[in-house]
């Protein structure tokens, strides 16, 4: 019997890949059910408006501890076993929230929805594992395709569910979809037991001697943390928008607007590909210009309110299209670094962007309700085109020393 850290054969079939990215979809929908239920959800269960924020503020504290204390595991633990552990974790969290009345339970329901839906981003490395070097950034993009798409689908997709039910249909289902997703994987899933030789707390270590030791990574957290930020911006701020006197949209039609949105995604198979045919660096560039170009658009916006809205539903395609396409080409560039150290710079890369997320989301709620709808386009753009600019200093010729880790 072959040991299972055997190399895998080269290329992934089709049906693995679109398991893996359904997967990977499904569980990162959990971080997002609640953004656009905060009202019921406080109201049912007590919560003074002040303290509401914490309904979303406590499940990206537990992904963040995910990240930095789960994700690492994946190089020492065998892999679908752990992933499998998380969603069982997860799915008790989910009726947690799904049966709870009170405001105590319901948020220690969130953080650990937060900690248990990290198993995500051991799928995504694991895939990464099970890809040649030829096809990995096409593999990844198409995986990551499916972890935006449960992103961008699960804001509409609860909303309309609790419209015609209750928040508690909507983490009840998500629970039988943890339950049924864990023994799906259980048995497609194949084995993989890393070989590293650290023990768990020298491999949490290690995580601050990879960040200080690894440019390449620092360079793609960067970049993508204020795309993300933006992106965050955008999407804390533009319901608010669409709600208001200029659109008067309803909670459904904010919902669709939402939908329209899933568009963006076609551009992680794109960026993946470009990636595998050497063409990262100019890629990165192209993603970070359309980020800037997504907030330029609704600040054209005429009078109009057709126009205006159609200017809107154009940016928020152009900007999902940026940040699909530069998660992508960040993951694949940072896979490509070495296998034993893969879910470790995993975890760094996205604790680091989702830092920059949460001060987008925070900056933008801030700006809107002190400046206006503008002042919160210009603060987007501003994280958008920081990073463009930081993307200029790779022109020095630099960029060939961050393709290799520091020793």
């Amino acid at each position: 019997m072959s040991h299972p850290t055997t190399p895998q054969p080269p290329a992934m079939s089709r049906a693995m890949v679109l398991l893996f990215a359904i997967a990977c979809g499904l569980i990162v929908a959990n971080l997002y059910y609640a953004q656009t239920l905060v009202g019921p959800i406080s109201a049912a269960t007590g919560l003074s408006p002040e303290s509401a924020g914490l309904i979303v503020t406590l499940t990206q504290v537990g992904y963040t501890l995910g990240l930095v204390f789960v994700v690492p595991l994946g190089d020492l633990l065998e892999n679908r076993r752990l992933i499998v552990c998380a969603l069982l974790f997860t799915a008790l969290a989910l009726a947690a929230a799904a049966t709870s009345s009170g405001a105590a339970l319901f948020l220690a329901a969130a953080l650990a929805i937060g900690l248990g839906s990290v198993a995500a981003q051991v799928l995504v490395p694991f895939a990464a594992h099970l890809s040649s070097e030829a096809t990995r950034g096409a593999t990844v993009g198409k995986v990551v395709s499916g972890l935006l798409l449960g992103i961008m689908l699960a804001r509409p997709a609860a909303s309309l569910i609790a419209a015609h039910s209750s928040y508690h249909v909507v983490f009840g289902g998500a629970a039988l979809l943890m339950l049924a997703l864990a023994g799906l994987l259980w048995r497609q899933l194949p084995l993989r037991q890393p070989s590293s030789p650290l023990p768990y707390f020298p491999l949490i270590a290690s995580l601050l001697h990879l960040f200080l030791t690894t440019p390449l990574v620092r360079r793609r957290a960067a970049y993508h943390a204020g795309l993300f930020g933006a992106f965050s911006l955008f999407w804390t701020v533009t319901p608010l928008m669409l709600a208001g006197p200029a659109f008067h949209l309803s909670q459904t039609g904010i919902a669709i607007f939402a939908l329209v949105g899933m568009a963006g995604a076609v551009a992680s198979p794109v960026a993946g590909r470009l990636a595998d045919a050497g063409h990262t660096r100019m890629a990165t560039a192209g993603a970070l210009a359309l980020g800037v170009i997504g907030f330029a658009l609704p600040m054209a916006a005429p009078g109009a309110r057709p126009l205006a809205l159609g200017l809107l539903v154009a940016a928020s395609i152009v900007l999902d299209m940026a940040v699909a396409a530069n998660l992508v080409l960040g993951q694949r560039a940072i896979f490509s670094l070495g296998a034993a150290e893969r879910s470790r710079l995993n975890g760094i890369y996205f604790a680091l962007f989702f830092a920059g997320g949460a001060a987008g989301s925070a900056m933008g709620g801030w700006m809107y309700a002190r400046h206006g709808w503008h002042a919160a386009l210009l603060t987007g753009m501003a994280f958008c085109g920081l990073a463009l600019l930081y993307w200029l200093t790779e022109l020095g010729g630099r960029s060939a020393r961050l393709a290799r880790p520091a020793a």
